[in-house]
């Protein structure tokens, strides 16, 4: 084992068990195909199955394996249009389980999320029978406000990098760094920090250690 497997695998569980006790049900995975057997194990196979863009979840072969043919799913790309997309995005808060990432998890147990359009944050807080997030130990940061720190100046101005043309108008697409921008293309429109889980075990968290997302 490397040394970051190693400091991985004794302050992982010390995560998961904090998020546990913040109501989540959360475990800690060494490996990509143990996080991925893992979510699989709380899908039920005549489940809805609906998303949000989650990188991590592409990683781990999740979004692969949820698009087999097994699953009932709400596959927002599939839209023949944008407003046929936004009413897949409205009807995916009605799913079974929602899949999505999170931007960065607090040592104490506290996920905190930045949104553009509002979906993935409200699917997270409420809506779906059962939310699944996949996150590497790279999301993992002391303190809350570390937290939003590095939900708005590294996981948003790397993820506008996936949506940017030459009409784009926010700061982070233009220079990388985070300039509190107020511009309509901001996916910092909705900030959100889910405490605890409330009920219980409706969000299931995999904590993988392996660096996964952004």
């Amino acid at each position: 084992m490397t040394p970051i497997e190693m400091r991985n695998a004794k302050f992982g569980p010390i995560v998961a068990k904090n998020l546990t006790n913040r109501g989540f049900e959360a475990v800690y995975m060494a490996t990509k195909e143990e996080a991925l057997a893992q979510a699989l194990a709380w899908i039920p196979a005549d489940a809805v199955v609906a998303w949000g863009g989650s990188v991590s979840a592409q990683q781990i072969g999740l979004m692969d394996e949820v698009k087999s043919g097994k699953y009932n799913v709400i596959d927002r790309d599939k839209a023949a249009n944008p407003a046929e997309k936004v009413e897949l995005m409205r009807k995916s808060l009605l799913c079974d389980v929602y899949l999505t990432g999170s931007n960065a998890i607090s040592q104490d147990g506290q996920l905190v999320n930045v949104d553009g359009n509002g979906n993935r944050v409200a699917a997270i807080t409420y809506g779906p029978k059962n939310v699944i997030v996949i996150a590497g130990m790279n999301k993992v940061v002391p303190t809350v406000e570390d937290a939003l720190t590095r939900a708005r100046t590294e996981a948003a101005p790397i993820n506008m990098q996936r949506f940017v043309n030459e009409n784009t108008s926010t700061v982070c697409a233009k220079t990388g760094m985070c300039g509190n921008c107020n511009s309509p293309d901001c996916i910092c429109n909705d900030i959100v920090i889910t405490r605890r889980c409330k009920p219980a075990g409706r969000i299931k968290v995999v904590l993988v250690g392996e660096e996964l997302g952004f």
